[in-house]
């Protein structure tokens, strides 16, 4: 019989001599992308990509001593009536953080188990490096939990100042501002705002960004908040709206409490677009379908999953955590229901 020879695999030095770096510029490219300029990491991503290289993972976890799986406690959600911005949220973290060799582990707490439980569970049993979360409230146990631990975590959504400051949030204050002066550009005066009953940290930062707007523009503007139930919010948008000193625009704090007030808007002769200018905020599936269409703030979902990965890795990887929290801009959608 005769004996093929080996081939030999693409190796990181081969990586290196034909991207004209070192091997350690490679190895950062693949570990801790943050350390390079994106041009360097251009172009060495383009070199790993067309030679094929793809490094021993085994190898690099008993290196580094580390399980390069991070864990994500996922938020409760209801399969039949599923949030589209978290699923979206999560592509982009796997994404992410696949560019860089590492994996998500999804987390859920077992029946009669605490979430803090189930993150300890998995901290004893060295399963992850570090955890990502999401849907930070304000004395969010969770965060607690981790900080008291001393162990590695990133948090889409702010901390307390007195926690680690590994976090990465959407500016929404400065964004409602912006919507808030597109409509007064458009010459309305008579503002307001739709808002959650539920005392989200993000709703808050809506609420405040409207507020913030009409004082900047010498308004008066009104803050309404008919509860969460979809019935409620027809009716007391309805109501606001049969005023007779109605606003001529609303600014809503989730597409969704912008379904109702369509809906609210319909039943009351308006229409949107011309009677009443509307934007929210999120940029849900379904806001470019509407008629009109509907002007939103979109999440700029992959650079929040980049930065909080990358964040994240500088905890695990180099032992640093960051000083100070990152705020992203929201993305304006300009659509048709502003008006002209």
């Amino acid at each position: 019989m005769t004996r093929r020879p080996r081939t030999r695999g693409v190796t990181i030095e081969d990586v290196a001599r034909a991207a004209g770096v070192s091997r350690q510029t490679i190895s950062n490219a693949l570990n801790a992308p943050y350390r390079l300029k994106a041009e360097t990491l251009e172009r060495v991503s383009a070199v790993i990509e067309e030679l094929g290289y793809r490094p021993d993972q085994s190898a690099r976890s008993l290196k580094s001593g580390t399980r390069r799986i991070i864990g994500y406690p996922t938020p409760v959600d209801d399969p039949a009536n599923p949030n589209p911005l978290m699923g979206g949220f999560l592509e982009a973290v796997v994404a992410a953080s696949g560019e860089v060799g590492y994996r998500i582990l999804l987390v859920r707490p077992q029946p009669g188990q605490s979430q803090e439980q189930a993150l300890d569970e998995l901290i004893a049993a060295r399963t992850v490096d570090g955890f990502l979360l999401s849907d930070i409230l304000r004395d969010d146990p969770r965060v607690a939990h981790l900080t008291g631990a001393g162990f590695p975590f990133a948090a889409f959504g702010r901390t307390a100042p007195e926690q680690p400051q590994s976090w990465v949030d959407v500016d929404s204050v400065q964004a409602v501002i912006e919507l808030v002066g597109m409509v007064v550009a458009r010459g309305h005066r008579r503002v307001a705002f739709l808002a959650s009953s539920s005392g989200q940290p993000w709703m808050d930062d809506r609420r405040d960004g409207f507020l913030a707007g009409v004082r900047r523009h010498g308004l008066a503007g009104q803050v309404y908040s008919p509860g969460d139930d979809p019935d409620e919010i027809v009716a007391a948008t309805r109501e606001l709206l049969a005023g007779r000193n109605r606003p001529t625009a609303i600014v809503a704090g989730g597409d969704w409490l912008a379904l109702g007030l369509y809906t609210a808007a319909r039943a009351e002769g308006l229409e949107i677009g011309k009677d009443l200018a509307v934007a929210a905020f999120d940029d849900l599936p379904i806001t470019g379908f509407l008629q009109p269409a509907l002007t939103t703030v979109r999440l700029p979902l992959r650079r929040i999953a980049e930065a909080l990965i990358s964040r994240l890795l500088q905890i695990i990887e180099d032992g640093v955590t960051p000083q100070a929290g990152l705020l992203l801009p929201g993305e304006l959608v300009i659509r048709p229901s502003l008006g002209p």
